[in-house]
């Protein structure tokens, strides 16, 4: 997403925004402040505080006592895509299992889809997660599986979206030799790819690659400059999490299936547990334990996982309210989660222009509810709440 790509009209130099009922701002020296106002300057927060102590700027917007929160940070998206899979949802939702193998459908709709096809439904998925209060958002490649496809993916994906991964190692494309997949992975599509992306991730499970593979992939990546990220421990127990955590993973995402050992791993490391509660209810396996994970100390991230097979939403408020009326965690700890966790995922979450928080310097994002807190994330589950939202300066809604 560029800065513009969702504004219908350009927003003044500076926007003082008052009248904030509930501000929650994620910065340990701020906390949740009351009647608060903040000042947008460019794309920067200028100032935060007290609504009668507020500078003047250029315009003024009086939120008239709704809650105010940073931008939801998605940290975990496929939206690089062509076609759906409502027939596998209709499958599943009538007792067939979960299998790692569905994503060959996407594979090859994506291959026979033109660019400006993928790059139409990248957008329209942008906007629609834009117009429910994200405002920076990760996605990947992995619908293309060669060369070629893979490359124009990232091309595309850099475009618009904040953050582009690499997930060339997605899945084993049918027909393919898998060592032989695992070398053009590791090898020649990870140099085509990696201009174009920051990161670059591993489906390190049953049916899609074992830990030697996933493990050669992430050094590969690595060595070329990529950070890491692994999918890991979805379908059960794996060895993703100690993969992730061991090759010094910025998160390692799904989190279902965990032993006491992977949450002991998770809890002493900087790698970041990244649950996506949608994917677990629309593929009918357990919520990942997130009150556990936290308990015990590990860094707990909530994204969409947005894709066209297993979690077909980008609403993160829906998330949040699965994570607070079903996974144990708190109103403050699920917002907190998929804000500031999803920006600690993606080492966005320090220095100026951090996301996920609301603090003079922080990158300029707001998300206004229509209500006076953000109890009503789960109070009023499946509500549209969203008010305005403000992206790098600009309001997109």
């Amino acid at each position: 997403m560029t800065p513009n790509a969702h504004a219908a009209a350009a927003s003044p130099t500076s926007t003082v925004v008052t009248g904030i009922g509930e501000l929650t701002t994620n910065d340990p020296g701020l906390g949740i402040l009351h009647d608060a106002a903040v000042v947008l300057e460019a794309d920067r927060v200028a100032w935060v505080g007290e609504s009668a102590a507020a500078p003047s700027a250029d315009a003024a917007v009086d939120v008239g006592g709704r809650a105010v929160l940073p931008g939801w940070v998605d940290s975990h998206t496929h939206l690089v895509f062509a076609g759906d899979r409502t027939a596998e949802f209709e499958a599943r939702m009538a007792g067939e299992p979960y299998h790692a193998g569905g994503i060959a459908t996407t594979v090859a709709r994506t291959r026979a889809a033109g660019d400006d096809a993928l790059e139409a439904n990248l957008v329209a998925h942008l906007d629609e997660a834009a117009r429910q209060g994200t405002t920076c958002l990760e996605t990947k490649t992995g619908y293309g599986l060669t060369i070629a496809d893979e490359t124009r993916s990232a091309r595309i994906a850099a475009r618009h979206a904040d953050e582009v991964t690499y997930l060339g190692a997605h899945l084993v494309p049918p027909g393919a030799d898998t060592e032989s997949y695992v070398d053009l992975v590791c090898g020649d599509m990870l140099d085509a790819v990696a201009p174009y992306a920051g990161w670059a991730d591993v489906f390190c499970e049953d049916g899609a690659f074992d830990e030697t593979q996933s493990e050669r992939i992430v050094a590969a990546a690595a060595a070329r400059g990529l950070g890491v990220r692994v999918h890991g421990n979805q379908l059960g127990e794996g060895p993703g999490v100690q993969l992730a955590v061991r090759g010094g993973a910025a998160s390692v995402d799904h989190c279902t299936y965990l032993t006491d050992e992977d949450v002991e791993a998770l809890a002493s490391s900087a790698t970041v547990a990244t649950l996506l509660p949608a994917c677990d209810l629309s593929t009918r396996q357990p919520l990942a334990p997130a009150r556990r994970l936290w308990d015990a100390g590990a860094t707990v991230a909530l994204a969409s996982n947005a894709n066209p097979g297993s979690s077909y939403t980008t609403s993160m408020a829906f998330c949040v309210a699965t994570a607070v009326l079903q996974m144990g965690l708190s109103v403050r700890e699920a917002v907190w989660a998929a804000t500031a966790g999803g920006a600690r995922a993606l080492h966005r979450d320090t220095g100026d222009g951090a996301v996920g928080v609301v603090r003079a310097g922080a990158r300029a994002d707001l998300h206004v509810l229509d209500a006076p807190s953000a109890t009503h994330l789960a109070y009023r589950p499946g509500v549209p709440l969203t008010w305005a939202v403000w992206r790098c300066g600009e309001r997109v809604r």
